[in-house]
């Protein structure tokens, strides 16, 4: 691609990143933290795509003139031997060497970045892939409402790595999306990540109760109930997965972050 097309390019890539950062877009590939790092990138990247054209132009501009004067210079000659020169220059500097048409089909995954919002990695992830649990450097003190709203892999972490101790008797309140392992016993689940949607990883709690009567994955519930010491081990990888004492559910929308930052806090 020419020196403009890059430019063009660099330009789309930019405002691509900058339409993700400011909206919940950016969401779907990476966590919240990074949003000012991304709108940096999509800032830098108009910077360079403006400098790369507006130097392409000076570039144009000045071999314009440049040619010019050359061609000026051989109107006012008179000797035979400065016309070959001239055609010589002709045959060699006249020819255009186009670029492929196809590279730009580069641009394409920008317009799908922008137009196609894919969806968050959900229960046909989860079923396949262990729990991740794992154990934290510590346990905040927790607030004393009641009931409690808790993130899942929070609740997970306290129940398994705290035998419950921080989570007592009190009513609690976690979300996440649902997935049936292949025996239809239903887990609650939050992708948690590190970075990116690349390196999200299931954290499981399972569900006992009183469970609603027909669940369908990937179905958003907000959960109420109590901490039970009872666990159970993920097939796939043998982790324990805690249960969750469930005394109401409710379905609610897809969360604007669908993700789970809190394991690695």
């Amino acid at each position: 691609m020419n020196r403009q097309a890059q430019a063009a390019v660099l330009f789309l890539v930019g405002a691509a990143l900058l339409h993700a950062g400011f909206t919940n877009l950016y969401l779907r590939y990476v966590k919240a933290g990074l949003q000012p790092l991304l709108l940096l990138s999509g800032v830098v990247l108009i910077v360079a795509a403006l400098a790369t054209a507006w130097y392409e132009w000076r570039r144009a501009r000045a071999e314009k003139t440049h040619t010019k004067t050359e061609a000026h210079d051989e109107t006012d000659g008179h000797d035979e031997h400065g016309h070959e020169d001239a055609h010589a220059h002709e045959d060699a500097h006249g020819h255009v060497h186009r670029e492929p048409r196809i590279s730009w089909l580069l641009i394409l995954p920008l317009f799908a970045l922008i137009l196609v919002a894919p969806p968050a990695l959900g229960s046909y992830s989860a079923v396949r892939t262990g729990t991740a649990l794992q154990q934290p450097y510590g346990l905040l003190k927790l607030p004393d409402s009641n009931p409690l709203t808790l993130g899942l892999v929070d609740y997970a972490s306290r129940a398994v790595y705290d035998h419950g101790r921080s989570l007592g008797t009190r009513q609690l309140k976690v979300t996440g999306f649902v997935a049936l392992d292949k025996s239809g016993a239903p887990f609650l689940v939050r992708m948690a990540l590190n970075c990116c949607a690349a390196d999200a990883q299931p954290v499981k709690i399972a569900l006992t109760g009183k469970i609603p009567p027909v669940l369908q994955p990937d179905t958003w519930l907000e959960i109420t109930g109590t901490y039970t010491p009872k666990q159970t081990k993920d097939p796939i990888n043998n982790r324990p997965i805690p249960y969750f004492q469930v005394t109401q559910a409710r379905p609610i929308p897809t969360p604007k972050d669908p993700y789970d930052e809190s394991w690695n806090q």
